[in-house]
Formats: structure tokens, sequence, C-alpha cells
């Protein structure tokens, strides 16, 4: 359950990374053979839907007028994409477990997340501290996925 876990951190930050991550990996058959992933989740338009979404996520935070993260919305939103992400990388017979320590962990690394960077743009502004947020969690989100992926043959 430690993918889950992980996937729940980076969901806490960026609601929509984490789908994203697992919807690309699963359309390039990278996801593990006995997940748990919906098959809708590799599909090609799936994966590029999710993609979009987060890219237009991550643009959305740098603005003055983006919510809070912990907005009750905000957190129903990184629990249940977060949850599809746990669910998809764990084994198919763990799924529900996956998918439920990935929810909620998203719901808590929320607040921490939250509150690091209420700090940290005091002292740097919104747009670098969220670029740096970005880029945290797009290489944690693609290690994540990475990591349980065997080694191609002759690769």
């Amino acid at each position: 359950m430690l993918a889950p876990f992980l996937m729940g951190l980076v969901g806490g930050q960026r609601a929509m990374t984490p789908l994203a991550a697992v919807s690309i990996a699963a359309a390039r058959g990278e996801l593990a053979e006995d997940n748990g992933a919906p098959k809708l989740l590799a599909n090609p338009l799936v994966a590029t839907a999710t993609l979009a979404l987060a890219i237009g996520e991550m643009a959305g935070d740098k603005q003055p007028t983006a919510p809070d993260r912990i907005v009750p919305i905000g957190l129903l939103g990184r629990f249940t994409t977060a949850a599809i992400a746990g669910a998809a990388l764990s084994p198919k017979k763990d799924r529900w477990l996956g998918a439920a320590v990935g929810g909620l962990t998203a719901v808590v690394a929320s607040f921490p997340g939250w509150y690091a960077r209420a700090i940290a743009i005091n002292y740097h502004g919104q747009t670098p501290t969220g670029f740096i947020e970005d880029a945290a969690v797009v290489a944690g989100a693609a290690a994540i996925v990475r990591r349980g992926v065997p080694a191609q043959a002759g690769a």
C-alpha cells in the first residue's frame, strides 16, 4: 500500500495529477498486469483529457483567485482522484483498500501542504512557489507509477 499512500501525498497538493499519472501509465501499458484500474483509464483520450485537466489545474493554481485546496469541494476532488489512482496502483484484489489509502491520504495531506504553501507565498510569491510545488508533484507522481514497472527486455 506504499504506492497508493505516496500518490495520496501527491493528490493532497494537486488534485488532477494522480489521475493523470495513472491514466497515462495505463494507456502506455505501464501499470502492473494485476492492477485495480478501471479499463477506461487506459483509453488514450482519457489520458489526454486528464493530462489537460492537470495542466489546467497547475495554471489556475498560480492565479490570485485560486481557491484554497482545503475547501470542501477541493477535498472531495482530491479524495476521488487519489482514490482512483490508489486503486490503479494496487493489485485487483486490494483495489478498495488502495482506493481508501490513496483518497484518505490526499485529504489529510492537503492541510500541511496548504499551510506550507501559505507560508512560502509570503516569502516568495504565489507563482514561484506554485512552480516548485508543480515540479515536486509531477516528479513524485512519475516516480510512483514507474516504480513497479519491470524493465523491458533489451532496453
